[in-house]
């Protein structure tokens, strides 16, 4: 396998690679259930109170 191919197998991959955990993200980002977690730590800095 030459440098080229082998270049061409990175790359192609890699984006595979990074495109699925991306859309990972996304999904973990976007799923109803997570939305109270993430407006909690979106309000945190004006919680008053003290933990």
């Amino acid at each position: 396998m030459d440098y080229e191919a082998m270049a061409r197998f990175a790359q192609t991959w890699g984006m595979l690679y990074f495109m699925a955990i991306f859309a990972v993200a996304l999904i973990y980002v976007f799923w109803p259930s997570n939305g109270k977690r993430f407006e909690d730590a979106a309000n945190a800095p004006f919680n008053e109170e003290l933990d």
